[in-house]
């Protein structure tokens, strides 16, 4: 099939690299016109390495044109950081056509803003946006075009906007990732599986001393101890309690089983904590105030899950802790600039008002 990637990060160049071993018609989007003409200087190709060796994989467009990139695409894959989706949304919004589908992984509701975009460009296609629990691949870049993934999601729960086009929209995400997707209901539903604001807070806020301290550390190995742990279980149970408080049944993906040994599968499957701690691509330098896990993940990402807490009329304690103690250490009030209901639009809706708005999408 014919499938635009979006950005140039881990995710971007895993999903094209490995989209395109699978034969794929790949078509890559960045906005970096200097990496674009060296990728291109270079033969468009991306080195992509796993467990079973090394491969070489060429997309059939590397651009900075997004027009051309998903022109006729039946599936656009945005593995992007959510701060970078409002301004590729916008870029977006004008290029879609009719039966496309845009695949946010993870995505932080960020299936809404994408939708938001398109009606403010006066864009009336009919397009639909899935998002799912965490990126398809564990992955990092070694090099300008070259990417080393350590698993590949095999469960990926994932919810579709507008809730009445999931079925179209869920067999076009099974063509690209076969046997993997997991349709868990409609878009918020998908939100509400990121991994992302449950593992990366605790990490990051009970860590920053040895972050601000040593050259590197790796937060997922030694980082993660067991008091870690036990707070990571706890937040993510207020997670789930807001999940079955909006109605969102079973499987939640309890990150609990990303750990565990034996048990249900979490999304990359058995042994992935192992292989990620193994590979050494995490022992890194992180900055407090700017590293995703902190801008992403505790601003928006926890954010997402205290006003949605506050929908359900669920108690989040330790969501708000983190958001507080996340935006006192870059010094600023992260639930007035992270990601809320109310910055997408919906702050006037009721619970109904939502599930409405989900179901059938905009006017």
């Amino acid at each position: 099939m014919e499938i635009a990637v979006l950005g140039g990060g881990n995710g971007s160049f895993a999903a094209a690299g490995d989209l395109s071993l699978a034969g794929h018609q790949v078509r890559m989007w960045r906005r970096d016109a200097a990496a674009v003409a060296s990728h291109r200087d270079s033969g468009c190709t991306i080195t992509v390495k796993d467990f079973r060796g090394t491969y070489k994989a060429t997309p059939a467009l590397v651009t900075t044109d997004i027009g051309e990139a998903v022109h006729g695409a039946e599936l656009i894959v945005c593995p992007t950081p959510a701060f970078a989706q409002d301004e590729i949304a916008k870029r977006l919004a004008p290029h879609l056509g009719d039966g496309q589908v845009v695949f946010l992984p993870p995505g932080t509701f960020g299936s809404v803003l994408f939708a938001t975009a398109a009606r403010q460009a006066g864009n009336r296609a009919r397009v639909a946006f899935a998002e799912t629990g965490t990126l398809p691949w564990l992955a990092r870049k070694h090099g300008p075009f070259e990417v080393q993934i350590s698993a590949r999601g095999k469960h990926l729960p994932t919810g579709v906007f507008p809730l009445s086009r999931a079925d179209a929209t869920l067999a076009v995400l099974e063509r690209a990732f076969p046997g993997a997707i997991r349709p868990c209901g409609d878009a918020l539903s998908g939100a509400l599986m990121n991994a992302g604001p449950i593992i990366h807070p605790p990490l990051i806020v009970m860590n920053a001393a040895p972050l601000e301290h040593f050259e590197k550390w790796d937060i997922h190995n030694e980082g993660t101890q067991p008091a870690v742990r036990r707070v990571t279980d706890a937040l993510d149970r207020e997670r789930v309690a807001i999940r079955e408080a909006l109605g969102y049944g079973a499987p939640h993906f309890p990150l609990a089983n990303h750990y565990a040994a034996s048990g249900l599968e979490w999304m990359y499957g058995r042994g992935s904590h192992e292989r990620l701690t193994k590979s050494g691509d995490w022992r890194e330098r992180i900055v407090l105030r700017e590293h995703r896990y902190m801008i992403e993940d505790v601003r928006m990402g926890l954010a997402l899950l205290a006003s949605t807490a506050r929908l359900a009329g669920v108690a989040a304690p330790l969501v708000e802790a983190f958001l507080s103690i996340g935006g006192a250490i870059c010094g600023e009030d992260f639930f007035r600039t992270g990601r809320t209901l109310a910055s997408l639009g919906l702050g006037d809706l009721d619970r109904a008002g939502v599930q409405k708005l989900l179901r059938e999408g905009f006017a």
